[in-house]
């Protein structure tokens, strides 16, 4: 589990720091204030800059170029190219740009940008840069990814297809990122059928049951039967226990499809990383308390670390009575307070979460 993690010259930072990191990280702060290039920047550094991740997270911020012809709506058509200057401070490459993210015990993941090897018969400003990502220590079975850069400083998606990640001897450990529009359809349906008859598939139950007391299963429609939208509330059944009817999950609410996203996330990023943007998006207040209380237990029993943001305070007032009623260990549950121009969050543990909360103190 991560303790600290240092950025530098990452997206708005030129240097930021996250100290005393817990099971449970809530990051708060202004708009524009940097929290979901956090979150971004530990996930890839968690992935090891897996370059299929950096690819969604870029695709998911529109920062690629992008030939007419080939364009496919929503996506990077066969011949985009990653627009990668926005991934460094002051959104410009050159020569020496460089951008890392550094943990607790040194690990250090550094993208940069670099010449090719010296040839005296090309002048520097005709070469094509290169963009090199390495780690340090260096991991074995994991070479360095030296990738050409287009004319235009891209990074074509041909090259991150052709270089998807081996995991050798050093796996990559599990990350996922929730975005605040949720998990798409086919990305639940796809993380629900690697837990189906496993015992991670009751979790999912107990979890829905836990939030709705009536929820008894759930289940995928088939396949051949569904016709959906990217980011519709559909693909599901639930068996209500009350009156043993199979309703479909769009019938739930906002908060039930927000709940079942989070549940296969959490479940699915087993001994790894969960990482959720606007947390509160769809829930009421009143749900707020089930949903922290559903993410901690889960968290310590599959030795996963979250981190989330929020701009709500029902959102982490709620947090705040999970750390009351809660035996929180050392390592427990924190609220990180980003400002703008300052090099480190500030940090609330348990004790003055929960004292923020009775005093009605702002946090945000």
């Amino acid at each position: 589990m991560l303790k600290s993690v240092k950025i530098e010259n990452f997206r708005g930072f030129k240097s930021f720091e996250l100290q005393q990191l817990g099971r449970i990280n809530l990051l708060v702060g202004e708009n524009n204030s940097g929290k979901t290039s956090i979150l971004e920047a530990i996930q890839l550094f968690c992935s090891r800059c897996n370059l299929e991740i950096l690819r969604e997270t870029m695709n998911n911020r529109s920062e690629y170029f992008y030939d007419d012809e080939l364009r496919r709506e929503g996506e990077i058509g066969r011949d985009g190219e990653l627009d990668i200057r926005h991934l460094f401070y002051g959104h410009e490459i050159e020569p020496g740009s460089q951008l890392s993210i550094i943990d607790n015990n040194q690990n250090n993941l550094t993208l940069s940008i670099e010449l090719p090897p010296s040839d005296e018969k090309i002048p520097d400003q005709l070469k094509e840069l290169q963009f090199r990502v390495s780690w340090i220590p260096e991991l074995e079975d994991e070479p360095l990814i030296i990738l050409p850069l287009s004319s235009n400083g891209g990074l074509p998606a041909f090259y991150i297809r052709k270089s998807r990640t081996k995991n050798g001897k050093n796996p990559i450990l599990k990350t996922l990122f929730i975005t605040s529009s949720s998990l798409k359809t086919d990305q639940m349906i796809e993380l629900f059928n690697q837990v189906v008859l496993t015992p991670d598939e009751k979790i999912i139950e107990q979890i829905l049951n836990k939030i709705d007391s009536k929820i008894q299963r759930i289940a995928t429609v088939n396949p051949q039967r569904l016709r959906y939208s990217p980011y519709s509330r559909s693909g599901f059944l639930v068996l209500l226990g009350d009156s043993n009817q199979r309703v479909p999950i769009g019938s739930m609410g906002d908060g039930i499809w927000r709940i079942l996203g989070l549940a296969l996330a959490i479940v699915s990023a087993k001994d790894g990383y969960l990482f959720v943007d606007e947390i509160d998006t769809g829930l009421h207040f009143t749900a707020m308390s089930d949903m922290w209380k559903m993410i901690w237990d889960t968290a310590k029993k599959l030795n996963v670390q979250v981190f989330a943001t929020t701009h709500n305070s029902d959102c982490w007032k709620s947090l705040a009575e999970i750390a009351q009623q809660e035996n929180v260990t050392a390592d427990g549950i924190r609220i990180h307070r980003i400002e703008k121009g300052k090099e480190k969050s500030i940090v609330f543990n348990e004790a003055q979460i929960v004292i923020a909360a009775e005093r009605e103190l702002e946090v945000r």
